[in-house]
């Protein structure tokens, strides 16, 4: 009995024991020790997670080897803003001789005009229906009724007279009749020599540049001072168009890329007064050329057509406005030269532009644009590229008419 009550015993103490060092296991896992601080007494404190920060203490991220440590140059003081860094100025192609690289573009679009009168004239027999067949394909290239019966007439007596046809001599005779009719002996040059404006101080040239809403005017004119920077001129930019919330900003841009100072004013506000200071800018920074973009209106709208007006006469007290290009979409055929005959009654239009000659197989709105208002056409837009604005060579354009 005694046996068995020493052996009961000595169970429970082997059990306490056993449970006191699993307490104490586990209390060593969930506590770490830590040594006290020097000249305390034998406290001990967990130190903190490295997670959570301490009271009053922000936490940050370490740094890596990969991120470059910041300078005393890197750091923006309150109230201060970094500058953005300045565009790089872009150096345009040279003007002379773009028509001739962009030709390939021009065929592709205008060789129904030209293959088509090769194919007609090709013909063995040259009877009335076939005459008829070759005036209708000038007309449905808007080349316009008097010029299309002109050149008709010509091309009969001159195949008439030669008597043999073959396709070197008729595309010969081809070539010479539209660049008859075309007139390779305009003046197609844009003048941009300067003078002495109204107080005796050297004055830029001024160009005007007008036209409907949508051909395309701000880029045109965005376009042509890259062709006038390739050139080795100076320009300053005036963003006369204040109607159109984009108009200013976007020619700043182009202007941005070749250097080219702009000129801006309130959006709404007075285009006269824009054109003005833009004129005024150029004296001040000896700027070779002042271009002005005037804000697109419909030739139907006889006040817009006023303020067009009203924008000349405040620019011409400086000195006389150079150029007044006039910018149509050659999309739009013969309603261009609706378009064309009003705005040459208002501002006295000097030379013509034409935009996206380059998506149309209507290429003779050349020939009667030239005939209607008696003014050259000087400039084409070939494409969306920046330096797609080309001076106009009748030569080239009649080659690329014609696939030579």
């Amino acid at each position: 009995m005694e046996f068995l009550i020493l052996a009961v015993v000595i169970a429970v103490v082997a059990l306490a024991v056993t449970g006191g060092l699993l307490l104490s296991s586990r209390k060593k896992k969930r506590l770490p020790p830590a040594e006290a601080p020097p000249g305390q007494g034998g406290t001990i404190t967990a130190p903190p997670r490295e997670e959570e920060p301490r009271v009053g203490e922000e936490s940050a991220p370490p740094v890596t080897e990969e991120e470059p440590r910041r300078t005393i140059e890197d750091v923006v003081l309150p109230g201060e803003t970094t500058a953005p860094p300045a565009p790089e100025i872009e150096t345009p192609e040279p003007a002379a001789g773009r028509l001739v690289r962009l030709r390939a573009r021009l065929s592709r679009s205008q060789n129904t005009l030209g293959k088509g009168l090769l194919t007609l004239l090709s013909r063995e027999h040259l009877d009335e229906d076939t005459w008829e067949e070759i005036e209708d394909t000038l007309l449905t290239a808007d080349v316009g009724v008097a010029p299309t019966q002109e050149l008709v007439e010509r091309l009969r007596e001159r195949v008439r007279v030669l008597g043999t046809r073959t396709p070197e001599d008729l595309r010969n005779l081809l070539r010479e009749e539209l660049l008859a009719v075309i007139g390779p002996d305009a003046d197609r040059v844009v003048h941009t020599e300067g003078g002495v404006s109204t107080e005796g101080e050297e004055r830029p040239a001024v160009v005007l540049v007008v036209g409907v809403n949508g051909t395309g005017k701000t880029t045109t004119t965005g376009k042509l001072a890259r062709v006038l920077v390739a050139d080795g001129k100076s320009v300053v930019l005036g963003a006369a168009d204040t109607f159109r919330a984009a108009a200013a900003e976007q020619l700043q841009t182009w202007g941005s890329r070749v250097g080219a100072r702009t000129v801006r004013g309130p959006e709404g506000g007075d285009p006269a007064s824009v054109a003005y200071d833009a004129v005024k800018e150029g004296i001040a920074e000896s700027a070779d050329v002042v271009l002005v973009d005037t804000a697109g209106r419909l030739h139907t709208k006889t006040g817009l057509m006023d303020e067009l007006g009203k924008v000349k006469r405040v620019v011409e007290k400086h000195g006389p406005v150079n150029e007044v290009l006039l910018v149509l979409d050659a999309t739009t055929g013969q309603n261009g030269l609706v378009q064309a005959r009003v705005f040459a009654e208002v501002v006295d239009v000097t030379g013509i532009v034409l935009t996206k000659l380059d998506g149309t197989a209507k290429g003779g709105i050349v020939v009667a644009v030239q005939r209607e208002l008696g003014v050259p056409v000087k400039l084409v837009g070939l494409g969306e590229g920046a330096d797609d604005l080309a001076p106009f060579e009748p030569e080239a354009f009649v080659d690329a008419l014609i696939g030579q």
